[in-house]
């Protein structure tokens, strides 16, 4: 195993070619690897407005420099052009599979899948090369496909990936981990890959870096974040945006749910047979933090998330916690998104009740849920749903497509077509801004105001709220480059993760005249010498080049400011009263995210800061830009 990650593994389908390639050095140091690293590939290669189905589309599961090495859960990042939105998409997944990828690849920072094949196929990965095999799986759900390769460690799409469902995700171990938002699964199926499969076992961690892991695991496990985790994994946040009065319910229609502690930690406590377990070799000494909970079922054992209870609780009118994980387990078997299977079923439900389209499903119904997830799944209703024929169909390819067909406008909100997390910004206008500028459509993860923005000071300013959005999408484009479990990263990384890059001689906080040597000895090619930055102030600016460079990506799909507007169903008060966020007042918040990030009114960047983030010989004919930035001064001006 190369302790140095410098090459690409690639794959086309159309031909079941195989290759290896180097990564350009200045890729590496202004990239790193997962997000940026796919986001650069996927800016180069694909032309604009090409078909997310389509075989010219491309799939990439990156990794980090450090994959298999650094504290926490090793991860991986599915990167794509979304069927879902149109736009830049990566999602991260966790478990064996990552950890088996990240030693499978061996010195490759990661796989790119290109073309389609002809039949079913998965793709075999070891010792840093790949072959395509056919594959007998198809039709198989996660789990089923899982069973067939227990010697491996599997990513694989169910059914609904399969039938190119645009919120499919590619499910790995079994269904218990998901790179779940966006369709990265819809993707994958089109191109009639049935599964990437990993042979080797995670790398063997070297003694230095090990020192330095066993540190931060330690470190992280008397965290107040890891005590958190310790304590309730993510399914807590049920119960704390309940609390803190953004728990989004029955269809958006209220805020706040009754039932809400009969669906969170408590009851997972209570029906767990155990944790997933992270502290294991790979992990390093004294990294105990467990995992997910795990929950037996009829249909096999399940590991709820937090968006589980709330979508598919909360947001269903669902109080009955077993109930709750059989719904996610039949997403998890199927591999489908559990927020945005869980909104379309939201929306079906409203929308049969405004009379838009035929749907007996009503809030509170379980089992009625679970038949319009397995017919969603399907693109088609069975005998016993008695349904508009199409309904399925057009909910498959998601929310804003059934409005297109049937109407009903503003019933659930959509960012960019994608569904929200259940966090609602109506109590937390800062939410509703990292919603809105997310790179790959409404995503709580890029930033977090949920977290603090309920419990902080009444008179925070528009200034705060901004700033805290930028620096945390800045902050976790670096995180999700190194393909850190980002939980553990930011609470212990101080200097996003320099030092750790430093011991492995990394180009993005090295001189750049220093030259590396790869495993074959030959030398890495020509640098531009400029002047170093210190490490940090250095990592700080890949991130803003990173969310930078997806923004381009997008903006050449023919997004602008438009798609950043406020959802018409968050512009109203909910039925409990919850005031609508007040829509000038946004807009001028909007002004300030555009001006503190150097684009323009258009919400597009500008040439003068392309040149600062070193992306201005990136940048295409192609893409649109903005001619100036927004003046700070003025749009801090209006909100006095």
């Amino acid at each position: 195993m190369s302790r140095r990650r410098t090459r690409l593994l690639r794959v086309d389908l159309s031909t079941g070619e195989t290759a290896r390639e180097r990564v350009p050095r200045d890729w590496r140091r202004d990239y790193v690897g997962g997000k940026g690293l796919g986001a650069r590939y996927l800016y180069e290669e694909l032309s604009p407005g090409t078909d997310p189905t389509a075989p010219a589309n491309r799939l990439g599961f990156f990794v980090g420099p450090l994959a298999g090495y650094l504290p926490g859960e090793t991860r991986y990042a599915a990167v794509t052009k979304s069927p879902l939105t149109g736009g830049f998409l990566d999602s991260y997944a966790g478990g064996e599979f990552a950890d088996r990828l990240a030693g499978s690849l061996d010195d490759c920072l990661g796989l790119l899948v290109t073309g389609a094949a002809d039949r079913p196929v998965r793709i075999e990965v070891e010792g840093g090369h790949a072959r395509v095999e056919p594959s007998d799986a198809w039709g198989d759900d996660a789990a089923e496909t899982a069973e067939r390769l227990p010697d491996a460690g599997v990513a694989c799409v169910g059914p609904a990936g399969e039938r190119e469902a645009a919120y499919a995700t590619i499910a790995s171990d079994g269904g218990d981990h998901h790179a779940g938002r966006g369709g990265a699964g819809a993707v994958m199926g089109a191109k009639r890959l049935k599964a990437v499969v990993a042979r080797d076992p995670p790398p063997t961690v070297p003694d230095d870096l090990a020192a330095l892991r066993d540190r931060d695991a330690a470190a992280y496990g008397r965290d107040p974040t890891g005590e958190w985790q310790g304590a309730g994994e993510t399914v807590e946040t049920v119960d704390y945006a309940n609390e803190v009065g953004i728990l989004a319910a029955e269809g958006w229609t209220e805020t706040g749910f009754d039932g809400a502690d009969d669906i969170g930690v408590e009851a997972a406590l209570e029906r767990a047979t155990g944790r997933e377990e992270v502290d294991d070799a790979s992990q390093g000494e004294g990294s105990a933090v467990p995992g997910g909970f795990r929950i037996d079922t009829p249909d096999g054992e399940v590991v709820p998330r937090g968006a589980a209870p709330i979508t598919l609780g909360a947001g269903l009118g669902i109080d009955d916690f077993d109930r709750v994980v059989d719904l996610c387990g039949v997403c998890d078997r199927l591999g489908l998104d559990v927020i945005g299977a869980g909104n379309a079923v939201a929306w079906a439900v409203r929308a049969g009740e405004a009379g838009v389209v035929d749907c007996p499903v009503s809030f509170g119904d379980a089992a009625g849920a679970e038949r319009l997830l397995k017919a969603i799944a399907a693109r088609e209703a069975p005998p016993d749903l008695d349904v508009d024929p199409d309904l399925p169909d057009a909910l498959a390819d998601g929310i804003d497509a059934a409005v297109a067909r049937f109407g009903g406008a503003d019933l659930v909100p959509t960012v960019k077509s994608m569904a929200l997390p259940g966090f609602d910004p109506r109590a937390a206008v800062g939410v509703a801004l990292a919603y809105a500028t997310s790179d790959r459509g409404a995503c709580h993860r890029r930033a977090r105001p949920q977290d603090t923005e309920p419990l902080a000071r009444p008179d925070r300013s528009p200034a705060d709220r901004v700033r805290d959005v930028v620096g945390e999408q800045n902050a976790r484009s670096v995180l999700w480059s190194l393909v850190v479990d980002d939980f553990v990263g930011e609470a212990v990384w101080t200097d996003l993760g320099a030092e750790w890059l430093a011991a492995v001689d990394h180009p993005a906080v090295t001189h750049p005249a220093v030259v590396d040597a790869d495993r074959d000895g030959d030398a890495e090619g020509e640098t531009d010498g400029a002047a170093p930055d210190e490490p940090v102030d250095a990592l700080a600016t890949t991130g803003e080049r990173i969310w930078t460079l997806t923004r381009l990506f997008n903006a050449r799909e023919g997004f602008d400011r438009a798609d950043d507007a406020l959802p018409g169903a968050l512009r109203t008060s909910a039925a409990d009263g919850t005031p609508g966020v007040d829509v000038d007042a946004f807009d001028r918040l909007l002004d300030r995210y555009y001006a503190a990030r150097g684009w323009g009114d258009h919400g597009l960047p500008t040439p003068e800061t392309l040149d600062r983030l070193g992306l201005a010989g990136v940048v295409d004919d192609a893409t649109p830009l903005d001619e100036r930035p927004i003046d700070l001064a003025a749009a801090a001006e209006s909100d006095d």
